[in-house]
């Protein structure tokens, strides 16, 4: 018994001083994470609106020009290289190319998200550093592959915050002819939404992205595959509602589905940073250069 007692009281006696340096181990670690988020709070913000911004005319028509852009993530490793061209107002111009081509850093520097190397992006003849960030992001309606929802119902995730009743929700939300389907959810415009949409499908995150695009009523619009978490049938659905959100609109769209963009008013080929080709459909196949390999490419593997 003796025996027994002095090996249970050990362990007692022990126990607690394991316990301390598992908190001290547990602190150390909290310190160190402490750290590495001070080191990024304290990072200076590279992209700030300018001390005297200038302001798009309230008669902008959504103009998009890329001037002699040069961009790399890396010093000296260029992403982009000496890029130029012009997307008139309300033209509809879609991306194509291989992978890392540099179509998302078009995208990113539109959206400035990066500042570019060297050159300028204009709109509307107003370059988009002498813009305040809040008016850009206003004028272009971006809506990507997957959609980002927050928690709460789909009228907030549509309406962001902003002032507006559910007769205006669903009045834009008709114009897009997703009306009923959005009816359909259990609650319908009151349909609760976990954190990033974890309740819904691919498709029904995509149909909120478009209604909440047209809310905003932008200039110009970037489709990033945005019709590419669609199943066959919803795609179908929604390819009124796409051209209800194109109309007198700029469009930039990235498409890896070179048969999605067939009737699309000029097409950029892009690869390796460089613009090699550009024109219609119709006018790459026949020149039968590195669109038309791609395109015979993918109508292959289909």
């Amino acid at each position: 018994g003796s025996l027994y007692a002095f090996i249970l009281f050990s362990q007692r006696f022990f126990n607690p001083l394991r316990q301390l340096a598992e908190k001290f181990t547990a602190l150390q670690a909290g310190f160190t994470a402490v750290e590495r988020i001070d080191n990024i709070l304290s990072l200076p913000v590279a992209i700030r609106d300018p001390a005297q911004p200038r302001h798009l005319p309230p008669t902008a028509k959504g103009e998009v020009q890329f001037e002699q852009v040069w961009f790399a993530y890396n010093p000296g490793e260029w992403v982009l290289k000496d890029l130029s061209f012009t997307i008139r107002p309300g033209e509809k111009v879609a991306l194509v190319g291989p992978t890392g081509a540099g179509k998302s850093s078009i995208i990113r520097l539109l959206c400035r998200l990066y500042e570019v190397t060297r050159g300028c992006i204009r709109i509307d003849g107003v370059d988009i550093r002498d813009l305040p960030q809040a008016e850009l992001h206003r004028h272009l309606g971006v809506i990507l592959q997957d959609g980002f929802l927050f928690s709460g119902d789909i009228q907030q995730n549509i309406t962001l915050g902003e002032a507006g009743d559910l007769a205006a929700v669903e009045r834009v939300a008709r114009q897009l002819h997703l009306h009923e389907l959005i009816r359909e959810l259990p609650q319908g415009y009151a349909t609760p939404v976990r954190e990033r949409g974890s309740n819904l499908s691919s498709g029904q995150k995509q149909l909120i992205s478009f209604v909440r695009a047209l809310w905003r009523d932008p200039k110009i619009l970037v489709l990033d595959e945005a019709t590419a978490s669609l199943d066959v049938g919803t795609e179908a659905l929604i390819q009124s509602a796409l051209q209800t959100l194109l109309r007198d609109r700029t469009a930039l769209i990235i498409a890896h589905r070179l048969s999605t963009i067939r009737n699309v008013d000029r097409i950029l080929v892009l690869q390796r940073g460089e613009l090699k080709e550009e024109g219609s459909h119709a006018e790459l196949m026949a020149r039968n250069g590195l669109y038309a390999k791609l395109y015979r490419l993918q109508d292959l593997g289909s």
